[in-house]
């Protein structure tokens, strides 16, 4: 079910085996198995994507109590690679990105001719496991020299490096924006909230 024919596909199982369908693979592994709905299936063909289906592999692949340390983490603005590198694993956990991005609501024309590339967690991975502990809890330290031997120890260039460092600082001034909305917008953080931060 994760070709473009993923309607034309159920509605044909349905009428050859004159049974209705249970489960539906939307990937070639055994995870990618899930209970078939054919109203969230029905939204997905229309681009409505299915915010339903992607809370529940959220619920099933966050860590709520990682979570909660995260929130804490962000609040005191102490989010560092480490918490990024954590975050990354659980977002692979939930399945392809292309995937994920599909289930958000209007998402589905936008990504129609752009190629969503999983690739790009393992340069990032490479990148944060060549960091030492020190460097993934204090980025801020990372100098040219640091960024050439990350670089070759990674098997990426510097200016990946570069790249992700600029990205994961943009990252946490997007972190400080939204904490310094929050007391505006009223209530409390949802743990969940930033599942890759």
């Amino acid at each position: 079910m994760d070709g473009d024919a993923r309607g034309g596909a159920a509605l044909s199982i349905r009428a050859v085996t004159d049974r209705p369908i249970k489960f539906l693979g939307v990937g070639e592994k055994m995870e990618a198995l899930e209970a078939f709905h054919p109203d969230r299936m029905a939204s997905r063909i229309l681009g409505m994507g299915d915010v339903v289906s992607l809370v529940e592999r959220a619920q099933e692949n966050i860590d709520v109590e990682q979570a909660q340390k995260l929130e804490k983490k962000l609040r005191k603005n102490q989010f560092n690679l480490e918490d990024f590198y954590a975050q990354l694993q659980q977002i692979k956990k939930m399945g392809p990105l292309e995937q994920l991005l599909k289930m958000i609501p209007g998402m589905g024309k936008q990504l129609k001719n752009i190629q969503v590339d999983d690739s790009a967690f393992v340069k990032v991975e490479a990148i944060i496991n060549s960091m030492t502990v020190v460097e993934r809890q204090k980025p801020e330290i990372i100098n040219g020299s640091r960024r050439k031997r990350i670089a070759s120890g990674s098997g990426t260039k510097v200016q990946d490096v570069n790249q992700l460092l600029r990205q994961f600082n943009e990252m946490k001034k997007m972190m400080k924006r939204l904490k310094k909305m929050r007391p505006r917008l009223g209530g409390g953080m949802d743990p969940g909230a930033f599942p890759f931060s």
